[in-house]
């Protein structure tokens, strides 16, 4: 007797308690969306700090972008800014702010690339609309304008600030 009433109870209690949110195992230690917010910003303030003191290392005469693209124009060029769909040649030194080589268009050749078309860094392309034909520019862009959090998988590591030292071409015009 005591069976007839136990196991509808229990399927009935099984039944109704299918349909509750699952209790919290071990997600309670991930960071919400105020504590994320407040390590971007913790982030971009260190990556910040380091690109004045390279600056005033350097004694260069840096400009900084709405974005956090900082850039020196050496020389602008000549004729109309670069823009999107602009195929050109680039020459460049890719390094990171601690001064190693990464990248240069001296070892593994000249760039040519379409502005727009191209998978390159957002302060990259940022960059180089900020030149004519034969405009020269250092580029200093943080990580979330260079290569994020994960770097490019070959010399580049992730979270790094990344200087471009670049001479561009343009060669449909």
């Amino acid at each position: 007797m005591i069976f007839r009433v136990l196991i509808p109870a229990i399927l009935l209690t099984g039944m109704f308690s299918c349909g509750q949110a699952p209790e919290k195992t071990g997600s309670g230690n991930l960071p919400g969306k105020k504590e994320m917010a407040e390590l971007n910003r913790y982030l971009i303030q260190k990556d910040r700090e380091r690109i004045e003191s390279y600056i005033e290392r350097r004694d260069l005469k840096m400009n900084e972008s709405p974005s956090g693209l900082w850039y020196q124009l050496k020389a602008e060029g000549e004729g109309d800014f670069l823009s999107d769909n602009d195929r050109i040649r680039m020459e460049y030194n890719c390094s990171l702010i601690d001064g190693r080589l990464c990248y240069s268009s001296d070892e593994d050749g000249i760039e040519e690339i379409v502005l727009g078309r191209t998978d390159i860094p957002a302060g990259l392309a940022q960059g180089l609309k900020m030149l004519k034909n034969g405009g020269e520019a250092i580029l200093i862009m943080p990580p979330h304008l260079a290569f994020g959090l994960k770097g490019d998988g070959k010399r580049i590591p992730a979270r790094s600030v990344i200087v471009y030292e670049i001479k561009v071409e343009r060669m449909n015009k």
